[in-house]
């Protein structure tokens, strides 16, 4: 057996969709989710765009059976956990060693902040309930209960490379023979808080963001949900699952230089992927589409765009952001990118930027600009960088 780790099923709900099908109509239609938000109220509403999901709680409560007074992060992670699960038979969980996998940075933040307002000016008011998902690991907690996994639950919470290493884990443990199928993934909804923090740190775009240009004015926040799951080849061949892919090879690195940003050259994203490349066998030639992590601030992209030329260059394979479209999700980007590069593979599709004009100086790093059907995609190389300098990239292939 050569103890592969097979991808058998994904779900994902953003700005740009509630689904697969509509994220993917999306791309082809070349329409972004960033816009002025609808259901996070803040006094910054009409100055910072955001990559919102178009439902509000009480239609994701309604439309998966929930209670709506349920934390956002909650509703998003059911939702597209169940997506993801869609085509497996109900017997499957419960007939092989399973786990939920899931990341988050916000938790239920989005009811807490909202408690808290109420309860500094009268400490007998506010609703407790409010409070009692503010954890991450609650929401995934609640999450598994509902899907009726039981055999491993955990939480990873690593800043922006958060639900990539949930599903990097989920391979260890099945390559490790400790579980058969894993859904793996991550969520974070809005919340003012971390729009807040992020315009705290000046990195805000008042625009569209423009990820890989020269004029870039920094990332779009946004919010949303994506799982993959993860299964060994036993469970492949005893209920003859169809598959997107395979996770090939994945690598997590920290380039140890400051707390909200990376090193000049890029030392952690290199190294994260030169491993990821090392563990799948795999030359860099052989990588047909980069799923850049390309949040669209002046320190990510160089630092990012000069790890991937000290790799690439001078032959580069197709590469974009996405998050030009979807907005920035945090602790969810790993997963949501993951499961577009799944699905480039799936479908042998190559996403672009959503603009683009000027190179940035220095870098021969030029993204898609159109959406690309019946293009020849065996390999992709997603990449996921947090805060702390916490670097992963993970590589699929047919």
């Amino acid at each position: 057996m050569s103890n592969e780790v097979l991808i058998a099923g994904a779900g994902i709900i953003s700005a740009i969709g509630n689904n697969i099908p509509e994220s993917l109509h999306a791309f082809e239609r070349h329409q972004s989710g960033i816009k002025t938000a609808k259901h996070l109220t803040t006094r910054h509403q009409q100055e910072f765009p955001l990559g919102e999901v178009t439902l509000s709680n009480k239609q994701l409560a309604h439309h998966n059976g929930l209670d709506s007074r349920l934390s956002r992060t909650i509703l998003l992670s059911y939702h597209a956990a169940k997506e993801a699960l869609s085509s497996f038979p109900e017997s499957a969980l419960q007939n092989f060693r399973t786990g939920f996998i899931s990341a988050s940075t916000v938790g239920g933040m989005d009811k807490t902040e909202f408690f808290f307002e109420n309860f500094l000016n009268d400490s007998s008011s506010g609703d407790l309930r409010n409070i009692m998902y503010h954890d991450c690991g609650k929401a995934t907690d609640y999450v598994a209960e509902k899907l009726k996994i039981k055999n491993f639950v955990t939480t990873i919470s690593t800043a922006c490379s958060s639900s990539a290493n949930a599903i990097m884990l989920a391979s260890r443990m099945i390559k490790s023979n400790q579980l058969d199928i894993v859904v793996a993934g991550g969520v974070d909804s809005l919340t003012k808080f971390t729009l807040n923090g992020f315009n705290s740190l000046m990195i805000v775009d008042r625009e569209q963001c423009k990820p890989l240009d020269q004029n870039r004015n920094g990332l779009n926040l946004g919010e949303g949900a994506a799982y993959l799951v993860l299964i060994n080849e036993k469970v492949q061949r005893k209920i003859n699952l169809s598959v997107l892919c395979k996770l090939s090879g994945y690598c997590n690195t920290n380039d140890s230089h400051h707390p909200t940003a990376l090193s000049d050259e890029g030392n952690g994203p290199y190294s994260a992927m030169l491993g990821a490349l090392k563990m799948s066998g795999l030359q860099p030639s052989q990588i047909n589409y980069i799923n850049m992590h390309g949040t669209g601030t002046q320190n990510n992209d160089s630092a990012e765009g000069k790890a991937i030329e000290r790799i690439f260059h001078p032959e580069y394979p197709s590469l974009s952001s996405t998050k030009s479209f979807t907005g920035h999700t945090l602790g969810a980007s790993g997963a949501v990118e993951a499961v577009f590069s799944a699905l480039a593979i799936k479908h042998n599709i190559v996403y672009p930027n959503f603009s683009f004009k000027e190179p940035i100086s220095g870098l021969n790093i030029i993204p898609e600009m159109k959406f690309r059907k019946q293009a020849e995609i065996n390999h992709v190389l997603s990449n996921s960088f947090g805060f702390g300098g916490n670097c992963t990239s993970l590589v699929f292939s047919k």
